[in-house]
């Protein structure tokens, strides 16, 4: 082997790992094109499910026996719309609840008593859609069915038992007939509207719009009997009840007048009653008389006690007319005495005359107001004596009204129990009469609006509808067990399961390559795969240092991922790209390096381990220009601790210092066996080849969490086999692999 130059130092220091930028954010989220990725992923399951659903709904729509509905229409008014204007509304309006009235009339149209009149008016029995014998099937309902009945002919033939004919010719019972024809019925009111709808489903479209005629005209028939059934029982009631009310009322007034008789108590009637009038005139004139003496007493105790001076200001007694008479003469006097005394001297006759005339004038005066006085106490004698006698006349007609008030007790409660039977007794006339009204007016609250139109097409089954509904579900069953087996399915499929589960940094994929397990870049590769690897040996070489050489151990988690197939197309790639790359094979257990690269393995890694060979005997060169290799050579029975061994960790050791630039080791899984945790801490770095879509995230997770019990320099992971076709939407999102094809198709052209 040639050498290198070295440096002068001893061993080369570790180199610095770079690692690569990340294609996924830690924190990245799911896109969408994800869960279109996992749908074309397992887009045949997909369209298997959909057909399935498809040919269920198929079968199920063209074996449907074909089934009418005919629908007539019934309006049913408030028990008050049929009532004669001006009788019983108000009791109606007051004692019925009219939503209530109205689900019992819905009731009463599904009920059985009405069915079981519609089941005899049609004579169900001889139609077979009731009979027990079945509705006629057509088309494929009619084949399956024919196939049925010879098959179960066969097995009856061969166990000997009775046929299936035989079985069905049973008679049905009447009530049998209208459980029939009620799961055939159905309502439903129109809503903002007194309309109901009833229906009718049957095989025959003749027969149904019949039958729903038939069901609202026995309906609206039995209402109207129901109402004048309920008419006549209240005639009857009343007229019985009118009888026994009458004569309540006339043994009331016999009894109230023989009462009268007895007590000789006329005046017990309102109409003939004269003590209570009477005694309201007396109190009346009792109570003026009072009112009159008081006033009286009152002025005479004034002027009794007043001077004459005092009188002659009385207001009572200057408004006497003899007083007032006087009082004027004397002042008339008195005027001319001024007017003498001014013209005449005193001597004069006149003047004498004039004060002789005031003289008499004034005695007069004082006389008439005397007997004015006396004239009040007169008025006040006579108005106490009326006042007096009234009292007495008062106090008499009181013991009367008394004594008439204890016979009216037992009067008023006579009077009181024959009012309330007459009352009684009135309003059951009344009523009797708005009853005899109403009964004859044969008015009916319920009738038929439209009647049923035989159907043209059938109610079910709704082949578009079907179709449709058939479609919807079988498009979200496929894509909901779809994204269900996605979601379930933990393998890692995606270089974001790298960075975010497994927390590595990711170096890149490696694309599949259909009908080749061991596709190699020194034969007939597709562009894509070639290309794949020389993404990965940039990647590598930019994570893995540049001083040295780098000696980079290449592992798994578990077998079958594809491990040595890459380690090998890494050294070819390395090897194109001008490097000296040593490949060692360390899986002795089960070594493939040899065979994916066709060389043989007679000498290798275990003959050097074992010291039956050397380094020179054991690394033979390849058809790939710069590429050495070092098979595993024959199995030894102890390869984990030829690994651990001294000689190992020296082989390692020189080759770090030998004249390869790149040195790529092949070791075991890591669950499978300890050789590759052995191996890590003396290498410059371990890449972890995960298989795609075939390595559980948790034995991902644990294979690495085995591994970083050496602390080895992890450079990353490369997600190996991706079904890019398969995938496309998902890693055309990230790698642009459709930019590539344009590329190669233009180098091709």
């Amino acid at each position: 082997m040639e050498s290198r130059p070295k440096p002068a130092t001893g061993a080369p220091a570790r180199p610095q790992s770079v690692a690569p930028k990340s294609l996924f954010p830690a924190d990245s989220d799911a896109h969408l094109l994800d869960r279109l990725n996992a749908i074309y992923k397992h887009r045949y399951l997909a369209v298997a499910v959909f057909l399935l659903v498809m040919i269920g709904v198929l079968v199920r729509t063209f074996t449907t026996i074909p089934m009418y509905r005919a629908t007539t229409s019934v309006m049913i008014d408030d028990d008050r719309a049929s009532n004669v204007t001006g009788f019983n509304t108000a009791q109606d309006a007051n004692n019925q609840d009219q939503d209530a009235y109205f689900q019992t009339q819905l009731r009463i149209l599904t009920g059985r008593e009405l069915g079981t009149k519609v089941v005899q008016r049609l004579h169900l029995e001889n139609y077979p859609e009731f009979n027990g014998q079945g509705p006629q099937r057509t088309g494929l309902a009619s084949l399956l069915h024919s196939a049925k009945q010879q098959v179960l002919g066969a097995v009856a033939a061969a166990t000997g038992a009775a046929p299936p004919a035989a079985a069905m010719a049973v008679k049905p019972t009447v009530n049998d007939l209208v459980n029939g024809f009620q799961g055939a019925v159905s309502v439903e009111p129109a809503l903002g509207t007194r309309l109901v709808n009833a229906s009718v489903t049957s095989s025959n479209a003749e027969f149904a719009a019949r039958a729903a005629d038939t069901l609202v005209e026995e309906f609206v028939k039995q209402n109207l009997e129901i109402r004048n059934d309920a008419t006549r029982k209240s005639l009857a009631f009343l007229a019985d009840e009118i009888a026994k009310q009458g004569k309540k009322v006339e043994d009331g007034e016999r009894a109230m007048a023989e009462y009268r008789a007895s007590n000789n108590a006329l005046s017990l009637d309102s109409r003939q009653n004269t003590v209570e009038s009477a005694l309201t005139q007396v109190n009346d004139s009792y109570l003026r008389a009072r009112n009159e003496r008081i006033q009286k007493e009152s002025v005479y105790n004034q002027a009794k006690s007043l001077s004459l001076s005092g009188l002659a200001d009385s207001p009572a007694v200057s408004a006497n007319p003899n007083v007032q008479t006087l009082r004027t003469r004397l002042s008339d006097l008195n005027r001319q005495k001024v007017q003498l005394n001014e013209r005449y001297g005193p001597k004069n006759p006149l003047v004498i005359e004039n004060e002789n005339a005031i003289v008499d004038t004034t005695k007069n005066y004082e006389r008439a107001l005397a007997s004015a006085v006396d004239t009040m106490k007169s008025d006040y004698e006579t108005a106490l004596a009326l006042e007096r006698r009234l009292s007495s006349a008062l106090e008499e007609q009181k013991g009367v009204a008394t004594d008439l008030s204890r016979k009216s007790v037992g009067y008023t409660v006579l009077e009181r129990e024959a009012q309330s039977n007459r009352q009684i007794y009135e309003q059951l006339l009344q009523r009797q009469n708005e009853l005899q009204i109403v009964s004859n007016s044969g008015g009916n609250n319920v009738r038929l609006m439209d009647r049923a139109v035989p159907p043209g097409s059938p109610f079910t089954p709704d082949v578009k509808r079907n179709l449709m509904l058939g479609s919807l579900a079988g498009v979200l069953l496929a894509l909901g067990l779809v994204l269900a087996i996605d979601y379930l399915d933990d393998t890692v499929k995606t270089p974001e399961d790298i960075t975010r589960r497994l927390k590595l940094p990711f170096l890149g994929l490696v694309p599949a390559v259909k009908g080749n397990d061991h596709p190699l870049l020194s034969g007939e590769v597709p562009h894509e795969f070639g290309e794949a690897f020389r993404a990965l040996r940039t990647s590598l070489v930019f994570s893995s240092g540049s001083e040295g050489t780098r000696v980079i151990a290449m592992t798994s988690a578990q077998p079958v991922e594809g491990k040595t197939t890459t380690t090998c197309n890494m050294a070819i790639a390395l090897a194109y790209g001008g490097s000296r790359v040593l490949l060692i094979d360390a899986d002795m257990r089960r070594p493939s390096v040899s065979k994916t690269l066709g060389i043989e393995n007679t000498i290798g890694l275990s003959h050097l381990l074992t010291a039956q060979a050397t380094a020179r005997q054991a690394i033979q060169p390849t058809a790939v220009q710069n590429l050495w290799v070092m098979t595993a050579g024959l199995t030894p029975p102890n390869p984990s601790e030829l690994l651990a061994s001294d000689r190992m960790k020296t082989l390692i050791s020189n080759v770090q210092h030998g004249p390869f630039d790149w040195v790529l080791i092949d070791t075991p899984p890591v669950l499978a066996v300890t050789d590759a945790v052995i191996i890590a801490p003396w290498v410059s770095g371990v890449v972890f080849i995960i298989g795609s879509e075939m390595t559980q995230r948790r034995l991902a997770e644990r294979a690495i969490e085995t591994l970083n019990t050496s602390r080895p320099h992890l450079l990353g992971a490369v997600l190996n086999r991706v079904d890019i076709v398969r995938n496309k939407y998902y890693y055309s999102r990230y790698y642009g692999y459709k930019y590539k094809n344009y590329y190669v198709k233009s180098t091709a052209a």
